[in-house]
């Protein structure tokens, strides 16, 4: 578990890269990174604006340093995502920056597809959906946010795959699970809390 002063420093970084890819086109380089910020962890860098989404990429599983991936994450969700142009620099006193540090996935056991629905917790598990080369993640606050339930999020897990929404109910499909500590700025380049869900 990380602590709150952990998370802020996430997001502070998370905001410092952007601004600094963003305004002039170079990756920020952070000092004195504490040992614990660099270990292998999962982690997604998620941008709103006015309540809006305005990016989100990440990396689900630890194959890099968390600071590392961090700066990768928060320059791909301003620049690389491919739902939304490019962060521009007048937009940078509006948007918030949200650091979510993720757990290992771990793949939920079945007998049959309809046990998911007892298995799955709203508000403490993001799914990661896998099926013959496709693969889709929602982070667990996004069923929180649209007030889905367990199916629901089931089948936007297998939409944001590229899959039909009841392909979670076919044998041969994965289901893993995570959970995240989840830090976010209440205001633009404001005070940071920690969000916890449920």
């Amino acid at each position: 578990m990380l602590s709150l002063d952990d998370g802020r420093l996430l997001v502070k970084i998370a905001r410092e890269t952007i601004e600094q890819y963003v305004r002039k086109g170079k990756t920020l380089e952070p000092e004195g990174v504490p040992e614990r910020l660099r270990q292998p962890r999962g982690v997604f860098v998620t941008l709103t604006r006015k309540g809006e989404l305005r990016g989100c990429i990440g990396y689900p599983l630890p194959v890099k340093p968390l600071m590392e991936a961090l700066i990768d994450a928060a320059i791909s969700a301003a620049t690389r995502d491919p739902r939304f142009s490019p962060v521009r620099a007048d937009e940078l006193k509006e948007i918030t920056v949200e650091v979510s540090v993720l757990t290992e996935p771990e793949l939920i056991r079945v007998k049959h597809p309809r046990e998911y629905l007892e298995k799955i917790r709203i508000g403490r598990d993001g799914l990661i959906v896998e099926w013959s080369g496709f693969a889709g993640l929602l982070l667990p606050q996004v069923p929180v946010e649209w007030g889905w339930d367990v199916e629901e999020f089931l089948s936007q897990t297998c939409m944001k795959a590229g899959l039909p929404p009841d392909c979670w109910l076919e044998k041969d499909v994965k289901v893993k699970r995570f959970s995240a500590q989840i830090f976010r700025e209440k205001t633009p380049g404001g005070e940071v809390e920690e969000h916890v869900l449920g």
